[in-house]
């Protein structure tokens, strides 16, 4: 697919690089090789969209500090095409499908400002509230439906990365899809998939992440809560994406996941919160065995190990959780 990159792409990028001073319309169509009209109507457009673009006798100008949590597609330069945006939907997840249907390539990011019926594990209620970040990432691994899985677990580290990165603290993961800064949630993840025969013909990874949202109780957090500042959300789904793709190229040297990956549940288990602790395997009525959390395996089953140091019991990835001992459900 030949990347192309629309005019407010590069109208904000121009923008962008005179970080506030003017440009006139004149230098603009010349540097982009594009005409007046076209610049006119894409800074139109910009405006339309809420950028904040001053228009002064000297040209247009933009705050790149004013202009920094925007979600659109021609935000992401030349990668615009795998973007799809939605100012409001009931679920990035529910849009992925459809775009997984239709046969949208392996890499499509939906995001989206707000939605009605945001969704985490087994159907549970996300909380999007204004401000977080949205969002779906269809896949097309190519791997057995056995090891659907380490899809998820590629993600979740790499989302917990990237958080770890932007807040400047650590973060940790909680089997099976949340991640956690200072004990308090502030992301989690959701998959669906379709296969054919033994195969995984598309897999989704759904992301809800606290950035600059009010949070929905003390029990989470968010970006800005952490760092005291407004976070780009753009930057969070990047830094997501990129450490993403760095770890596709660890994993299998040029395929995106081999079975039973030992790599990847080894740096998940570096990540992860309570590791060694007293835990407890539960769903949302049943506790189905007490013992200490060992982490996970590399097809990315729970080992809860018995206290008395003799056997272990293995849980694949489903409606249950680990909870630490001493911490409410």
């Amino acid at each position: 697919m030949v990347n192309t990159v629309s005019t407010r792409a590069k109208l904000l990028s121009a923008l962008r690089k005179q970080a506030g001073k003017p440009l006139s319309g004149g230098i603009l169509a010349r540097d982009l090789h594009i005409s007046r009209v076209a610049v006119w109507k894409g800074i139109q457009a910009l405006i339309g969209a809420g950028y904040p673009i001053e228009t002064r006798s000297a040209g247009y100008s933009l705050d790149p500090e004013k202009a920094n949590d925007f979600l659109y597609p021609w935000e992401f330069g030349e990668n615009e095409a795998m973007f799809r945006y939605f100012d409001s939907t009931d679920s990035t997840m529910d849009r992925a499908r459809e775009f997984a249907q239709r046969g949208l390539a392996a890499g499509t990011v939906i995001t989206a400002e707000k939605q009605s019926a945001g969704r985490g594990r087994n159907g549970s209620a996300w909380a999007s509230r204004q401000g977080g970040l949205f969002c779906t990432i269809l896949e097309r691994p190519g791997i057995a439906l056995a090891d659907y899985y380490l899809p998820a677990m590629l993600f979740h580290i790499a989302a917990a990365r990237a958080l770890a990165s932007l807040c400047g603290k650590p973060a940790r993961l909680r089997w099976p899809n949340d991640i956690y800064i200072g004990k308090r949630k502030i992301a989690g993840l959701v998959t669906e998939l379709a296969g054919e025969s033994d195969r995984i013909d598309w897999l989704t990874i759904g992301i809800g992440v606290n950035v600059n949202n009010t949070v929905p109780s003390e029990k989470a957090v968010s970006c800005a809560g952490i760092t005291g500042h407004t976070v780009s959300r753009r930057e969070v789904l990047l830094k997501i994406i990129n450490e993403a793709d760095h770890l596709k190229k660890r994993t299998r040297s040029g395929m995106a996941y081999a079975q039973g990956n030992r790599l990847l549940a080894a740096e998940w288990n570096s990540l992860a919160d309570g590791r060694g602790a007293k835990a407890a395997v539960t769903d949302s009525s049943k506790i189905f065995a007490r013992g200490i959390f060992a982490g996970i395996d590399p097809a990315g089953r729970c080992i809860i190990k018995s206290e008395t140091g003799k056997g272990a019991l293995y849980f694949n990835p489903g409606p249950v959780s680990v909870v630490l001992y001493g911490e409410k459900k």
